[in-house]
């Protein structure tokens, strides 16, 4: 156990067009600052995970967090990006700056506002996280590449669509408790299969409800040593964190194993002596359901190619043998860019802490983490345990 979380603090995910990029940090940062029950004097580095990629004129942000409290000012600050794993890869360099001993304490904030920039322009911004040399001119941006991967899927292993709609069913049904989600609707699996006015296709098999939200947000939490957790409020410990770097090309790999991903599991599970059989819960990167039906197989959950059964069987339900995405990940919650990673954080030390309200997982004691970066180029895994 190399570092623990003790203070974290989450905004709603959603459309704040009343709010900027600055605000959403503030409140995050302050908020995760009280929480740990530290001053801002006590920290001593601040890491802001931060995609941008066009979506806020203002590109230099790390100072941002400084705003939070004079007191913050020359402290280090420093802007992490890696595509949709910006959160994770901040908390990472957060992670290394305490085991390392070059800081006590460290505060990291993740966020982006989406909602508004213009339609086109999203689309534009988002497929910057692709190699735009090869895939750039894929109809339908991010969406396209998904769908790309979804058709190959379903050519190599039949027909997928009733489990990908068993999975957007859950992942809304298990929203619905989460106060912090954006869309907090139990769809239903019938609405989520079918095509319709209201659930049109956006690229290949996938429809509206098989793709992650635009959103606005934040979301930030507080690192010490265990050493200094073991006297504080609360704490959860990082059992293990591994990152794996993938090709960017989807040409130069088969995109249908999420390689980075299994390896990225892999290394975390047996840093940590343990194996997925061992976690109470799993918060997933399903930007789009067929990538949680792979992350699945990835993560060793199923064999290659038997990811639907894990879904049509209920084992990833509330109540089944791995929960996954209990807070109803990226498809209810909502999915503010550089803000995702740090709220997969936040919200699994809640569940360790016993602070998840109605979407508490019984008797959570581990948990894991994905945060994938493109189409599983930056691959983040965390293995999380809860210290007192």
């Amino acid at each position: 156990m190399t570092a623990a979380m003790v203070g974290w603090a989450h905004l709603p995910f959603g459309k704040h067009s009343e709010e900027t990029v600055e605000n959403l940090i503030v409140k995050a940062a302050s908020k995760a600052i009280d929480d740990a029950g530290i001053s801002p004097e006590d920290v001593d580095e601040i890491l802001l995970g931060h995609f941008n990629a066009g979506f806020s004129a203002q590109d230099f942000t790390a100072s941002l967090v400084l705003q939070a409290d004079d007191a913050l000012r020359f402290k280090p600050a420093t802007r992490v990006e890696n595509a949709c794993a910006t959160g994770s890869a901040a908390v990472q360099q957060g992670v290394r700056a305490i085991s390392s001993g070059d800081a006590k304490f460290v505060l990291v904030v993740g966020v982006e506002q989406m909602t508004t920039t213009p339609g086109p322009e999203i689309g534009k911004n988002l497929l910057k996280a692709s190699y735009l040399k090869e895939e750039g001119d894929i109809p339908a941006g991010f969406a396209g590449v998904f769908g790309k991967i979804a058709d190959g899927y379903f050519q190599k292993y039949g027909d997928q669509s009733d489990a990908l709609a068993r999975i957007a069913a859950k992942n809304h049904k298990n929203g619905v408790a989460n106060p912090y989600a954006q869309m907090r609707k139990d769809l239903g699996f019938d609405f989520c299969r079918a095509e319709s006015e209201k659930n049109p296709f956006v690229a290949g098999p996938l429809k509206r409800t098989d793709c992650s939200l635009v959103s606005d947000g934040a979301a930030a939490l507080v690192l010490t040593d265990p050493a200094t957790a073991l006297g504080m409020k609360k704490a959860v410990a990082f059992r293990s964190m591994a990152h794996v770097q993938d090709f960017l090309p989807m040409s130069k790999r088969d995109i249908l194993k999420f390689e980075g991903c299994s390896k990225a599991w892999g290394a975390a599970l047996g840093d940590a002596g343990l194996a997925l059989d061992d976690l109470s819960f799993v918060e997933t990167h399903d930007c789009f359901t067929i990538a949680e039906l792979i992350e699945y197989e990835a993560m060793g959950l199923t064999k290659e190619g038997e990811g639907a059964r894990a879904a049509l069987e209920g084992w990833t339900e509330m109540d089944g043998k791995l929960p996954v995405n209990p807070s109803g990940g990226l498809k209810a919650k909502g999915h503010p860019i550089g803000a995702t990673g740090v709220s997969m954080h936040v919200l699994s030390a809640m569940q360790l802490t016993g602070e998840a309200g109605d979407i508490q997982v019984k008797d959570a004691e581990l948990g894991g983490i994905f945060n994938m970066g493109g189409a599983a180029v930056a691959n983040y895994v965390s293995i999380l345990q809860a210290m007192k």
